[in-house]
């Protein structure tokens, strides 16, 4: 009548919650086992007050170890998923910030080195300009027109991420915002007029245009020689002369001059080389 067949209990029931039913029957039989290992301690009259109490923490020690290792055995299977998730998270969270973390290291990168400060005029990669600001994650440049030779603000502003500080290098033009070594070039189809007989005449007048700041030029020149501690070109102006492939001569003019007057000299010798160069080409 109060038989009960094994086929009719619910197992599913305890294979759902086994670790619920491990878990508390594991820590009862723990903590049973503890008290009575400690109970026999107390009744052993053989050892001293001292030896007890030590022996009596290191059973409490054991159990709760115990009790914990049979945790994690009992819910590894929990704990690994756990971790999986926690470690995907951590996978996920890292790429998300990927170039946030990156910005903050290249702040740091930038304390450390000093490679610029507000006001400079700085190459970083392949972005160049005067610094106007810069934080723990950009820095903040309006760009100046080095490729056309005006050295003058375009009216644009770019906003470089400092993590580029970290796959790039850092060029410093600070010394080029009073000076600098101005090079252009002027060329010709080949023809009958040589380029060699305008080299002194022009050489003549861009002396001419330099007269004024002349004698600046040359303490500015060894000034940056001395804080870089390199050899630099000028301050006397320099022209040369080749061929191209092509069937091009051409004229190319070095000269130290003052940054904001380069684009002006340009023109300037511009103008005198094409009026000498017209000149010597009528004469044929």
């Amino acid at each position: 009548m109060f038989g009960v067949e094994w086929s009719e209990i619910n197992w599913s029931l305890l294979t759902d919650n086994f670790e619920y039913i491990a878990t508390l029957l594991w820590i009862l039989g723990v903590v049973l086992v503890g008290r009575y290992v400690k109970r026999l301690l107390r009744a052993n009259e053989k050892l001293d007050v001292d030896r007890k109490r030590r022996r009596l923490n290191t059973v409490d020690n054991v159990f709760n170890l115990l009790i914990v290792i049979g945790l994690v055995i009992i819910w590894s299977a929990e704990l690994q998923d756990i971790a999986i998730s926690i470690a995907a998270f951590m996978v996920a969270l890292v790429i998300a910030t990927k170039e946030f973390i990156s910005c903050i290291v290249g702040a740091f990168y930038k304390a450390s080195t000093r490679p610029y400060t507000v006001g400079d005029w700085v190459r970083i990669g392949n972005y160049d300009g005067e610094v106007t600001d810069s934080d723990w994650l950009s820095t903040t440049l309006f760009e100046v027109d080095f490729k056309g030779g005006s050295y003058a603000y375009t009216g644009r502003t770019t906003v470089v991420p400092n993590s580029v500080l970290l796959t790039n290098s850092v060029q410093n033009l600070n010394y080029m915002r009073r000076y600098i070594e101005h090079t252009f070039s002027i060329s010709r189809l080949t023809d009958d007029v040589n380029l060699f007989e305008i080299k002194e005449p022009i050489l003549a007048k861009i002396k001419e245009y330099s007269e004024h700041f002349h004698e600046v030029a040359i303490r500015y020149n060894n000034l940056i020689e001395k804080r870089l501690d390199i050899k630099i070109a000028g301050p006397e102006p320099k022209v040369r002369v080749r061929t191209t492939i092509e069937g091009y001569n051409v004229f190319t003019v070095s000269l130290f001059c003052p940054t904001q007057e380069a684009s002006e000299i340009e023109q300037k010798v511009t103008e005198d080389f094409m009026r000498i160069w017209f000149d010597k080409k009528r004469q044929l």
